[in-house]
């Protein structure tokens, strides 16, 4: 297809326009034209990071695809190729949390019943449910990203580039099994890397309890400790106090027992301890309880762990902010807990302790009076039971933020895990070090959230207790003193004997055996899988299937020089690709990194599908048009990492505001070459090297527009789209004006494909161009405008109202001087007779007033902010004045400098004259207007408003710029008077702006054809006017 002329007159659907720039691109094969174009130049690196087609895209996804896409093309038209594949992510917890969801799966058992394999299909049908509505969706947002040349984490090529990664680490000896205790997820049946664990947070209510433990030498004195997890304690193996801490005994007189709990936190005990019953006894330092025996709450580990545990612990990291300062140990719950427990020899380090949970996080026959109870559900029962003891001393709840899993959204619970773990504290400075070579746009994310994660890096836990994912390659004898670590299919053939792999999924080389060297008979792989970030960290080597294949490819384009996601992959996506890259080459897999914020409902809560905070991206689309959707997006803070609230009357609002002007100054200019050829025969036929104009519009046009090539050549090279963005949005209007624009643009021979304006190079600065001069002047131009017409629009006062005078005052002689030699442009945009341009305060009535940001002035007043904020507004104005000059000023005896406070200039109104004028300022310049409206100058004002009602007219008929018509007016007998002075008064205006003076309907020809005719209103006068064809 071909795209028609533009038909001036036709409705405009945005949408429906996008869709034909679509199927234009379909039949020219554009992104494929584009790189075949480019092949040869540099080549320019993109990595991008996968998501999952289990669920549909939303604005997130489509904000990344757009900041994406306009780097990615601005990258091509800067002279480099850019390869865009999409990737998949398809392994992990949200595939299988969907199939666990559909079968009713609760435990491992339910899994080995139906066989890995069965459930490795089931996973695999699902994992491309939505990736045809993706691919819809990504190429109707305009998105240019290679669909069907794309990597998939499930493919054997991708996974087993991924055994090659874990390889490299276990060679050098990064790879090591520990017990740790691990965030763990009871809703997917799996441990979570530290990372996933921060998440996603809730403010939740937990029971809040203290519990008594009675010495064994002391049976009436017990130590009080605090705990929000009741389910834990009948795990308990120990109590541990701060060593350097105080310690009180103290006798409740109303329960005739004795106490020991930090002497700072009796309010944990009594409500008011001031007015509590009781009697100190003695202190303790923490050092010296330590060693101290106390009887269990539970009997369950008692035989096993009587010899050396139920004691008193020391330890620093007890804190005195809340609770009793004595705190309760179960080592399999919490990574102090076990830390400690090993320090002081409760555990050994290969000795598993007290964990009586199942997968589900139900207790087992271990605790036999709570089993089959899900933790947070036990918390009840287990209160019962001490209360009944007579251990519960205080019972409440409280609010507090806990983390949840971020897939399935159930409470996380701490549980100690033999598990799997690369390296990252060995190599935290190079991760720092690597980072700040980078670029992160903002910065202050990369430095701030990203950097202080990364100095605060523990060990990654790699594996998790799943089935679908990729098999972490290690065979292992049963007593797991042999390994061997696989790097390739070729290696697992060899050692194995089995020929013919090709797939390494779990049900697919689980049964491979490799024969001990060492006589302990058959090594089986171990059980575990890869956790899904390590897939996705390994994107850029295994998306090439390196070293198998394309390694100059990979050596040419690694690191990538730009990658981009959401402020929540800190701890996700970047982190994974700098620790795997600083590991195996020493450097961080990025240039240059945008990351943005995240996108809010409305009401500035999470988008969620449940309570239908947002309105479907497929029907924000079709309505309002791709390009609105991608404008509004990246328009805002979003691209500063900032947070952004999806409004549709935001989208909308594009329409109005960005698009239609668009269009019109597009049809504008049609309708202009039109007439040019209409009236002189001649055709218009842009000249890129034109004469430099002596219109001082046209000359300015000419000067920003090379002042905006620079601007955007600059800012894209430092990845700051923030800056770009509200001057210059790369979207589809760019494509339908360039089509509709190519008639005027002569044949170069030299140009090449220019069937897309994306087969173009971006535009080089023009130097004969640029004018700064003219620059400065229109920017000092619009500012007097906008101030200007700020003070028409607090007035209701239209534009087409002439108005009598303005004042411009600014202290700066050359600024007057460049407003001035604009004065017509000025009084012709704003309608006003006379412009006075002064920089003498006297003649302006200029006066001066300090504020200040008390926020920050607060920081250096401290205790004398109160006493300077009630003067400030007494200062006066030549104190103020001086303080311009000087940069000093006293107030009520304390000296401010310059920099603490910020001078506004304004204008004082007498009284007399108030309502005759109105004043505006910037704080730099100051203008004031005469509001009135002269009866003078009503003549001017009737004949622009017929002006207007003229056009309006021909535009509801269909007429374009080159159509001439008569136009006809009729008033009622005796009306009108004024009007028709205007008319004749402003004969020539008329005549030069609609190309016909109205005449009397009683000389319209019978012969004559009308097009329109419609009853009009003004100044409360109705008139009939009408258009013929002459």
């Amino acid at each position: 297809m071909s795209f028609p002329p533009h038909d001036l007159s036709a409705p405009f659907n945005f949408a429906k326009e996008e869709e034909k720039v679509l199927e234009y691109w379909r039949e020219i094969d554009a992104f494929q034209t584009s790189l075949k174009l480019s092949e040869g130049r540099p080549e320019y690196s993109f990595y991008d990071g996968p998501p999952f087609a289990t669920g549909l895209p939303h604005y997130g996804h489509l904000l990344a695809g757009t900041i994406k896409d306009i780097v990615t093309r601005h990258a091509h038209a800067s002279g480099y190729h850019v390869s865009r594949r999409f990737g998949w992510d398809t392994h992990g917890l949200p595939v299988e949390h969907e199939i666990d969801k559909k079968l009713g799966i609760t435990g491992q058992e339910d899994v080995m019943k139906m066989g890995i394999a069965a459930y490795n299909a089931e996973c695999r049908a699902i994992v491309m449910r939505y990736a045809s509505e993706w691919r819809r969706t990504v190429e109707r947002m305009g998105r240019w990203i290679d669909f069907d040349n794309d990597y998939k984490t499930l493919n054997i090529t991708y996974m087993e580039s991924v055994w090659w990664v874990f390889k490299q680490l276990y060679a050098k000896g990064m790879v090591y099994r520990g017990l740790r205790v691990m965030p763990y997820s009871t809703g997917c049946l799996t441990p979570l890397s530290n990372f996933e664990a921060g998440l996603s947070y809730k403010d939740v209510n937990d029971p809040a309890v203290t519990v008594a433990f009675p010495l064994v030498d002391d049976r009436q004195t017990s130590l009080l400790a605090w705990t929000t997890t009741p389910w834990t304690l009948p795990s308990n193996l120990a109590l541990c106090v701060h060593p350097d801490y105080t310690y009180v005994k103290i006798h409740d007189q109303e329960q005739d027992r004795n106490f020991i709990l930090h002497e700072g936190l009796l309010r944990t005990l009594y409500k008011d301890p001031k007015k509590a019953k009781y009697k100190k006894l003695a202190t303790f330092k923490g050092v010296d309880m330590k060693g101290w025996r106390y009887v269990p709450l539970f009997e369950y580990f008692t035989e096993q762990f009587e010899d050396k545990a139920f004691r008193v612990l020391n330890d620093t990291y007890v804190t005195d902010a809340d609770g009793t300062g004595i705190v309760h140990q179960a080592p399999a719950f919490g990574e102090d807990d076990h830390r400690i427990a090993l320090a002081n020899g409760v555990l050994q380090p290969d000795e598993l302790p007290p964990c009586p949970i199942d997968d589900a996080g139900r207790f087992t026959k271990e605790v036999p009076d709570f089993v089959g109870l899900h933790v947070k559900v036990a918390d009840k029962e287990i209160q019962k039971v001490l209360k009944a003891k007579g251990r519960l001393i205080v019972q409440s709840t409280i609010m507090h933020s806990y983390p949840f899993c971020w897939r399935s959204g159930t409470p996380l619970i701490y549980r100690a895990f033999p598990v799997w773990f690369v390296k990252v504290q060995p190599v935290v400075d190079q991760l720092v070090k690597n980072n700040k070579d980078t670029r992160w746009v903002p910065q202050s994310v990369g430095d701030g959230r990203f950097g202080n994660w990364l100095a605060n890096a523990r060990d990654w836990n790699i594996s998790r207790n799943r089935y679908w994912g990729t098999p972490i390659p290690l065979w292992a004898s049963d007593d797991l003193e042999e390994l061997v670590c696989i790097g390739s299919v070729e290696e697992l053939e060899i050692l194995s004997g089995v020929k013919g792999i090709t797939d390494l999924h779990r049900e697919s080389i689980d049964h491979i055996t490799i024969p001990s060297k060492e006589g302990k008979g058959q090594l089986k792989r171990i059980p575990e899988v890869f956790d899904c970030w390590f897939e996705s960290g390994s994107m850029p080597y295994a998306q090439l299937h390196y070293p198998f294949e394309n390694k100059e490819i990979f050596e040419k384009t690694f690191p990538a020089d730009f990658v981009s996601e959401g402020i929540d992959q800190t701890r996700g996506w970047f982190y994974t690709l700098l620790v795997l890259a600083t590991h195996l080459f020493g450097t961080a897999p990025w240039k240059n990194l945008i990351v943005y914020g995240l996108v809010l409902a409305a009401d500035g809560k999470k988008m969620s599908k449940s309570l239908k905070n947002y309105p479907d991206p497929n029907l924000i689309i079709d309505l309002y048009g791709a390009d609105a959707t991608r404008m509004f997006l990246v328009n805002s803070p979003i691209v500063r990492g900032d947070n952004l609230r999806f409004r549709e009357e935001g989208v909308r609002e594009v329409v109005s505001r960005v698009l239609l002007p668009w269009l019109n100054a597009m049809r504008f200019f049609l309708g202009q070459a039109a007439l040019l050829k209409k009236t002189s025969g001649r055709d218009f036929k842009y000249d890129a090297h034109a004469p430099v104009s002596e219109n001082v519009m046209d000359r300015w046009i000419l000067a920003r527009c090379q002042s905006l090539i620079r601007l955007v050549r600059e800012e894209m090279a430092a990845y700051r789209l923030y800056t770009i963005i509200p001057l210059v949005v790369h979207a589809f209007p760019h494509r339908k004006i360039y089509q509709t624009l190519r008639q005027f643009i002569p044949e170069d021979p030299t140009a090449g494909d220019v069937r897309s304006i994306h087969f173009l190079s971006f535009p080089e600065v023009k130097e004969e161009y640029f004018d700064a001069v003219i620059e400065r002047q229109v920017k000092r131009m619009q500012t007097v405008i906008e101030l200007t017409r700020n003070i028409r629009e607090r007035h209701n006062l239209s534009l087409k109202t002439p108005l009598r005078e303005l004042l411009v005052f600014h202290a700066d002689e050359q600024w007057l001087a460049d407003a001035q030699d604009l004065q017509r442009y000025i009084q012709s945009e704003l309608n006003v007779r006379d412009i006075v341009f002064t920089s003498d305060e006297a003649l302006a009535g200029v006066r001066y007033r300090a504020v200040a940001d008390w926020a920050v002035l607060g920081r250096k007043l401290r205790k004398d902010l109160g006493r300077v904020k009630n003067a400030l507004p007494g200062v006066s104005s030549e104190a103020v004045r001086s303080y311009v000059d000087t940069g000093k000023l006293t107030v009520v005896g304390i000296e401010l400098v310059t920099g603490d406070l910020t001078v506004q200039r304004y204008i004082e109104l007498p009284e007399q004259i108030g309502g005759q004028y109105a004043t505006h300022t910037d704080n730099d310049v100051v203008v004031r207007l005469d509001v009135l409206v002269h009866k003078e100058l009503q003549s001017e004002w009737l004949a622009r408003e017929l002006i207007n009602r003229i056009q309006k007219l021909r535009k509801r008929a269909g007429l374009q710029a080159t159509d001439d018509v008569d136009v006809f007016y009729a008033f009622e007998e005796g009306t009108g008077p004024e009007i028709l002075e205007a008319m004749h008064g402003y004969e020539e205006v008329i005549l030069r702006t609609v190309r016909s003076v109205p005449t009397d309907v009683a000389k319209r020809k019978v012969t004559q054809k009308v097009l329109i005719e419609e009853e009009q209103e003004v100044a409360d006068v109705k008139f009939v006017l009408s258009l013929a064809w002459p």
